[in-house]
């Protein structure tokens, strides 16, 4: 079959979040021809290039979401007067006290139909009357308060322009999106947007994976904003979720921490389907095979460096640590992503040489601190699998966390771990590692004590800990799963051919025309039957008495 893979900010390019991810799945499934419909996030992203590509990519289509020049479309009056209309509806259902799930795609569908017919809405995406469409709606009677200024309003404005650029691009063609068998966004939000436009316009079905809940990202960002920009944004993601799960044949989160955001926000739970990450287990194969060349002192974390990580709360819990076990040391391996990281780098340092002095055997010798951060890449640590198998216990100790891939690693190594209970890490786990509050040193301490102290329980952790993962969390069983959803969902999509009468011609009115209607009120429902129509027909030839 023939797929449409809709990517933000990833593959097929260089460095792209997610893109090993879909690289993986593009080469376990070659009995299948991908066309790539890829959003860029950067120039720098741009002039980064792409991934060799595998030859079952047919045709890879890019479009830029950091930037749109005007394209010179010119709308005459009727366009204007349509474009009024649509995004008006489309501000009073984020300025409503409740939404309107058919309002919304009533109005969003007519803005790509618009965006078709005139070949574009860029211009009027960024004009003034898209701001007094949205001033008019935060003023009409029944609406929310926002209190929102016209700052505020510029703003948002800004945004919409932005979250509804894919409406004015060229891929909603016979010969482009509409000559797919399925679409398959590769996450949710914005990026999903080009595979709803495809379903509208030809049918085409469409699947939504989220190994990072979109909508949960935009609730936790943009703090410095003010509350009517993040009630509006807010507003407009959470319809547009709504509108997606939905519409889409299937909804597949990487695990049950983001399936019950995805069921919360509007999602079917019959068509939820779990399909969790997939890694590479063979530079791990290794170090699972070998647990005893572990370090039985030594704890190990393994991460990017952020506030996040909750490193001042491991450290605090080591020095609960080290008056117990005083031969453990702990090594602290990653670096920071940005200049907050770096900072927090730094601060956690500071921490480190005031809680534990650097400590000398003797009085002619060179004292070493028990806490070391190392990065990987050079001799001592060159890649994350040696970092792993040098401790005998791995350790997590995030606040926020979505999928821990780093604990799924240190799993593949056939580690005994101990983590906080946050984000799905009690899902990946699964009984195979420790697990208990976040921000609580005391509770961290005694449960790497523990192990520290067992090491036939860590053993015990660690095998089962590696079993699980080469059953749950392989590439091969990321690739079979999807490749099972493709046939299932084809096998549901009726075939799009033209209805003919007995002479071959074109039937008309074949399809009624309320079916082109958007809006959730167009489904079939069933229809009340009669008792007696139900009611088992006599023979002509008994008699009724």
């Amino acid at each position: 079959m023939r797929i449409g893979l809709l990517t933000e900010g990833g593959y097929p390019y260089v460095g792209g979040e997610g893109g090993l991810w879909c690289d993986r799945l593009v080469r376990g499934l070659d009995r299948h021809e991908f066309d790539v419909y890829a959003f860029s996030s950067g120039e720098a992203q741009e002039d980064a290039g792409w991934v060799p590509l595998p030859p079952q990519v047919g045709r890879v289509r890019t479009a830029p979401l950091w930037t749109a020049e005007d394209d010179g479309v010119v709308h005459g009056r009727r366009a204007r007067r349509c474009f009024s209309e649509h995004y008006g509806e489309l501000a009073a259902v984020l300025c409503a006290a409740t939404p309107e799930a058919d309002r919304f795609a009533t109005a969003l569908l007519g803005l790509a139909e618009l965006a078709r017919d005139e070949g574009g809405l860029v211009a009027a995406l960024r004009s003034e009357t898209a701001v007094r469409a949205l001033e008019r709606a935060c003023r009409a009677p029944g609406a929310r308060r926002t209190e929102a200024r016209v700052p505020d309003l510029l703003t948002v404005a800004a945004h919409l322009e932005r979250a509804l650029r894919p409406l004015s691009l060229d891929w909603y063609e016979e010969d482009g999106l509409g000559a797919v068998d399925l679409c398959h966004a590769a996450a949710g939000g914005v990026t999903a947007l080009p595979g709803l436009l495809a379903h509208h316009f030809f049918g085409i079905p469409f699947l939504v994976t989220e190994y990072g809940v979109r909508l949960r990202t935009h609730y936790l960002t943009r703090p410095d904003s003010s509350p009517a920009v993040r009630s509006l944004l807010a507003a407009f993601h959470g319809a547009l979720a709504s509108e997606t799960y939905h519409r889409a044949a299937f909804v597949t989160p990487g695990n049950t921490h983001a399936r019950r955001w995805q069921e919360r926000c509007g999602a079917d739970r019959s068509k939820v389907r779990t399909v969790y990450p997939g890694m590479d287990a063979a530079p791990f194969a290794e170090a699972g095979e070998s647990p005893e060349t572990a370090d039985p002192h030594t704890l190990v974390w393994v991460g990017r460096v952020e506030p996040a990580k909750d490193l001042v709360s491991l450290l605090h819990a080591f020095a609960a640590i080290r008056k117990e076990e005083p031969r453990t040391r702990l090594r602290i391996v990653g670096g920071p992503a940005d200049p907050e990281g770096a900072a927090y780098l730094g601060h956690c340092r500071a921490l480190a040489a005031q809680l534990f002095p650097d400590e000398a055997e003797g009085p002619h010798s060179v004292g070493a601190n028990p806490v070391s951060f190392e990065e990987t890449g050079g001799p001592d640590l060159p890649t994350r699998t040696a970092a792993y198998a040098s401790a005998a216990v791995t350790v997590l100790s995030s606040v926020v966390e979505g999928f821990p891939a780093g604990l799924v690693e240190a799993m593949f190594c056939g580690r005994a771990t101990v983590s906080t209970d946050v984000g799905a890490v009690v899902e990946a786990i699964g009984g195979t590692g420790l697990v208990v509050p976040p921000r609580n040193p005391r509770a961290l301490a005694d449960a790497c004590v523990s192990l520290l102290r067992d090491p036939e329980r860590r053993a015990r952790l660690g095998a089962a800990a590696r079993a699980r993962a080469l059953e749950l969390f392989t590439v091969d069983q990321n690739i079979a799963a999807f490749h099972g959803i493709y046939l299932e969902i084809v096998a549901r999509t009726p075939a799009r051919r033209l209805p003919l009468d007995g002479t071959g011609s074109p039937l008309p009115f074949a399809a009624p025309a309320e079916a082109h209607v958007p809006g959730h009120w167009t489904e079939p429902t069933p229809r009340a039957v009669p008792t007696w129509a139900t009611q088992t027909p006599v023979p002509a030839t008994e008699t009724v008495r």
